[in-house]
């Protein structure tokens, strides 16, 4: 079976997700800070896609790809438990931000969670992308 499809597949999403962090970057310098957060957000979720295309997994729902990375990477302990955690509140963040009215989101608050997605895409560029 020919796996470069889905390589290239994989590193397309990983350069997404690095595009997202700096957008988060961007934007939390200019204090956009909910947007910051959401984009923090899409590039964790941009990685996972990456690692999910390895596998040929996919799915068209957020819940859907967030099951399966932990399906896949988190409880098989390929990934420590601890980025399951990140994801998990980094995608509750933005729930929170993008459809909550009245939300106020703190400058504290946009850049630690953009500290962790780049920890988070940094841990799975270590482990996986690089390999390609």
């Amino acid at each position: 079976m020919n796996q470069r499809p889905r390589i290239d597949l994989a590193k397309y999403r990983f350069q997404e997700a690095t595009e997202k962090l700096e957008s988060a970057r961007i934007l939390l310098n200019e204090n956009h800070l909910k947007d910051s957060l959401s984009r923090s957000y899409y590039a964790m979720f941009s990685a996972v896609r990456a690692l999910l295309a390895l596998k040929e997994l996919d799915s068209r729902k957020h819940s859907g790809i967030i099951s399966f990375f932990n399906q896949h990477f988190v409880k098989t302990k390929i990934i420590d438990p601890y980025y399951g955690r990140l994801l998990k509140k980094a995608q509750f963040s933005r729930e929170r931000s993008d459809y909550g009215d009245y939300i106020i989101v703190t400058f504290e608050e946009a850049k630690s969670q953009l500290e962790d997605a780049e920890n988070f895409v940094a841990e799975i560029k270590m482990q996986y992308i690089d390999a390609f």
